[in-house]
């Protein structure tokens, strides 16, 4: 079994736990492994033992909670564990668990979608795959759909409301240079002021030819702003004018879901897609919320 942690917007899968706020070591009394978990604020992923980059505890910081996606050696979530199956460890030191919820906790999401010209051939699946991420929607949560090529649309506003929403899928433009960063950034900007979990769910088929935004700008960003984001890479077919391509989604995309504690899916055609975005809406739907209170705020990174 393992242990995955999205923190305050965000987790990872099974590899890095990120977090804004700091960096921890967490042990499930399951059987679970030992693994890395990712505090930010609110969420984090719990994921094995892999290292990488610590996080900061910064002044004001006072609980530092987590949500975390448990599942077992088949991928499968585990959805009843209780408080005594969780220790918490900041800087190899055993913290007390001030809070537990293993209630559904509502959540505000961009929903942003690859329109470009390679992606012509799939939108239509693209778009039925989305479908199933929105449908699981509960009345408490909010997404509002966008698209991004040459130019970064966003369609309606956050709703709960699904017809709504899969009629704004249904009305994205489509373009032909691929700007991913910058739909990032402005989906960052869309959720700045938006309280409680927020998280961005993208789809690409490429990699980024033509964005403003650095790639280090989006990530540095992304966790100030503690943002979760959920990456799929789709390998898609698309004919260049010359002959028939396939595409090779961008790894910056899985590196910034990692590291923001998201999770990143690679996909090598479309018949997976809906299975994919239901999972995703059933992670966010499966987390624990765990949360100590560190006892020093001195700037500095923990592990």
């Amino acid at each position: 079994e393992s242990v995955r942690v999205p923190g305050c917007a965000g987790g990872t899968r099974l590899a890095t736990l990120l977090s804004m706020r700091s960096r921890l070591t967490v042990l499930a009394l399951v059987g679970l492994s030992v693994a890395t978990l990712a505090a930010m604020s609110p969420s984090s992923t719990i994921g094995n033992a892999q290292q990488g980059q610590g996080a900061i505890f910064r002044s004001g910081t006072k609980l530092v909670p987590i949500y975390a996606t448990v599942t077992d050696a088949q991928d499968r979530l585990i959805p009843d564990l209780t408080r005594e199956d969780f220790e918490i460890y900041d800087n190899d030191k055993l913290q007390e668990l001030v809070l537990f919820e293993n209630q559904v906790q509502p959540f505000t999401a961009v929903l942003m979608l690859d329109t470009s010209g390679s992606m012509t051939d799939s939108l239509k699946l693209v778009y039925a795959g989305a479908e199933q991420f929105l449908t699981r929607l509960s009345p408490q949560d909010k997404v509002q759909v966008g698209a991004f090529n040459d130019k970064i649309e966003f369609n309606g506003v956050f709703t709960s409301d699904r017809d709504e929403l899969a009629a704004a899928l249904k009305d994205l433009d489509f373009g032909y240079p691929t700007r991913l960063n910058d739909a990032i950034d402005q989906s960052i900007s869309r959720l700045a002021a938006i309280e409680g979990r927020r998280v961005i769910v993208l789809l690409t088929d490429g990699e980024d030819t033509a964005s403003k935004t650095g790639q280090g700008e989006v990530l540095d960003r992304a966790r100030a702003d503690e943002i979760m984001i959920y990456g799929i890479g789709l390998e898609s077919v698309y004919f260049n004018g010359m002959q028939r391509v396939r595409t090779t989604p961008d790894k910056v995309l899985r590196k910034i879901a990692e590291e923001t504690g998201g999770g990143y899916y690679k996909l090598s055609g479309t018949r997976d897609l809906g299975a994919t975005f239901t999972r995703i809406a059933q992670e966010l739907r499966s987390q624990y919320v765990l949360g100590f209170t560190p006892a020093v705020l001195d700037g500095k990174v923990h592990k």
